[in-house]
């Protein structure tokens, strides 16, 4: 589909580059502290990165097999800056890392499955399902941090020592509630956090996975 002779994915793309451009110059300036804010960042670093999956995306099977590494390079990177640079992560991350899992498993199934038209609608659901609940832990996460500081909740306890003492839907409670650990912000790239990012890139994958559809 083309708007004024250009494909959407372009315009998509060229869209989001001009309001990154214009949200950088805002955060030189001091602003962009606000949870609104953040989101309006986050939307289209969204819009960006789906724009430029959509223009480079290849034929099904090698889409999946791509989407599969792509998970796996991400949480290759999340156990980089934990074992490598010491940053911990918290019990919101942690449940992060496991929606990851969940997209890469459904990318290598679809990868050797080779699934048709009804088939890949199935894929896209049970993505779009998948990266739902990723983008409701994501955005908890950057509310937490976009919080004042008297206004973020205490630090609690580690994701294992409550798994370990406490009912199993009481811990996914108590980690949606957040905690001091989920506000801080130890690594910012391009003015998004890893919360940040992950969001972004939660809503591309359930965009890509419907898009997948089309692709024969």
């Amino acid at each position: 589909m083309e708007r004024y002779g250009m494909p959407l994915p372009w315009v998509g793309l060229v869209v989001a580059l001009a309001v990154l451009l214009q949200q950088a110059i805002s955060i030189l300036q001091g602003g962009g502290e606000s949870f609104p804010f953040a989101i309006w960042q986050i939307a289209v670093m969204a819009l960006g990165l789906t724009s430029l999956a959509l223009i480079l995306m290849p034929r099904r099977r090698l889409a999946f097999a791509l989407g599969f590494l792509f998970c796996a390079g991400l949480l290759g990177w999340a156990f980089w800056l934990q074992y490598g640079e010491g940053l911990e992560p918290c019990p919101l991350c942690m449940f992060q890392r496991l929606v990851f899992v969940v997209i890469g498993v459904i990318f290598l199934v679809g990868t050797f499955h080779q699934p048709g038209r009804v088939g890949a609608w199935i894929y896209a659901l049970l993505l779009l399902v998948a990266a739902g609940v990723g983008a409701g832990l994501a955005g908890r996460q950057v509310w937490l941090q976009s919080l004042p500081k008297d206004q973020v909740p205490a630090c609690g306890m580690g994701l294992s020592y409550m798994m370990d003492t406490m009912p199993f839907f009481d811990v996914i409670s108590r980690v949606l509630e957040g905690t001091g650990e989920c506000a801080e912000k130890a690594w910012v790239f391009l003015g998004l956090s890893i919360a940040g990012w992950t969001l972004a890139i939660f809503v591309a994958i359930a965009f890509i996975g419907i898009a997948l559809v089309r692709k024969d």
